[in-house]
């Protein structure tokens, strides 16, 4: 994490606090639920493997078999995918640079002197981009020049490699102790864009998943409702499926400029779309 000078949190009303505790409370007991299933199925499957009498399961058998399969062809394509080595070329972590840069060129979300929050970060290409953006150069040349006009706080859950003149947080956005650690980042300042690539482990139950969609989407909606600028923006990451429509519906009640977007950068096979709100209509 980069070294940060913390300004005060802003205060904030004891019954939003309340609200707030109990919504991650629930995301807590969901969370530790979740870990008692998956470790009481690794369990099962341990015992069946060390039990002499076992027999090999069938199911598990053709399962790993198609698994297998289906890796070998996305490595397949990922060799051969020209975000990819364009990636690798330009000196950013991973492909998901190129989607946020199409879309910000699209909608120019990002110009130097803003303060940018960059939610789901790891492995670091967006805040690459944005960096990128603020230091008015490629991302080459940016790392060879150093500093950059504006302030970038990136937060994830899993661990960041450093990236030059980014204030990183290692946490959980649903817990209310990292949601603190990153009010005190901003301070009294107010936030042009926040940018969200975050995403559950989805379960392949189409209800849960997404559930566990809206519920992060809810919650960057309900960051920016207390942090944008009357004319900040947001964007999220979301999924075409159930669930979808309502996230939309959010998202043109809150803000003044709704769209949808699915760059190019996107695999043809995901249904991954990018929802942008701009204008907030009730700043906080």
């Amino acid at each position: 994490m980069e070294d940060s000078t913390k300004m005060a949190a802003p205060a904030f009303s004891s019954d939003r606090r309340a609200i707030r505790a109990t919504r991650f409370s629930r995301a807590r007991v969901r969370t530790t639920e979740s870990r008692i299933a998956a470790s009481l199925a690794g369990a099962a499957r341990i015992n069946r493997v060390l039990s002499p009498k076992a027999r090999p399961d069938a199911a598990i058998v053709k399962s790993l078999m198609a698994k297998n399969k289906f890796n070998t062809a996305w490595l397949h394509d990922h060799i051969n995918d020209p975000y990819v080595k364009m990636a690798q070329r330009e000196g950013y972590r991973a492909r998901a640079a190129y989607k946020l840069k199409e879309i910000d060129e699209q909608d120019k979300l990002i110009r130097p002197g803003q303060v940018i929050v960059d939610l789901g970060s790891s492995p670091g290409s967006w805040s690459q981009y944005v960096r990128n953006k603020l230091a008015g150069g490629s991302q080459r040349n940016a790392e060879r020049e150093g500093g950059i006009d504006g302030t970038i706080i990136a937060l994830d859950i899993l661990p960041m490699e450093p990236v030059a003149d980014v204030h990183f947080i290692q946490g959980d956005f649903r817990e209310d102790s990292v949601l603190v650690q990153l009010e005190e980042l901003v301070g009294a300042r107010q936030v042009d864009l926040v940018i969200s690539d975050m995403a559950p482990n989805l379960s392949g139950v189409a209800i849960a998943d997404a559930a566990r969609i809206e519920h992060l989407c809810d919650l960057a909606l309900e960051f920016a409702q207390n942090h944008l600028k009357p004319d900040g923006a947001l964007l999220v990451k979301c999924f075409h499926g159930s669930g979808y429509s309502q996230i939309v519906e959010k998202f043109k009640r809150q803000f003044k400029v709704v769209a949808a977007r699915k760059p190019k950068a996107s695999r043809d096979k995901s249904s991954e779309t990018f929802i942008l709100g701009k204008h907030l209509k009730r700043p906080a």
